[in-house]
């Protein structure tokens, strides 16, 4: 099994702790976040996770939809 580094996961609770910040900026759309900031958005993930890879060299990256208004599944 992988082991996911610890970078991931703090970059991981970054996130989750300034949502609303990310809400405001990047809504409705997918975040990769490194080192505390996000480094790429947009509305496709695929491109989204493999922009990050190159901008950052990393294999894994926390990569979030953020989703503002109500969404039914």
């Amino acid at each position: 099994m992988e082991k996911i580094p610890k970078e991931f996961w703090e970059d991981a609770k970054w996130a989750e702790k300034h949502y609303s910040e990310l809400v405001k900026e990047y809504p409705e759309e997918w975040v990769a976040v490194v080192n505390r900031e996000e480094v790429t958005s947009g509305q496709d993930l695929a491109k989204v996770k493999e922009e990050a890879k190159i901008k950052t060299g990393r294999e894994k990256i926390p990569t979030f939809f953020v989703e503002c208004g109500d969404h039914v599944y």
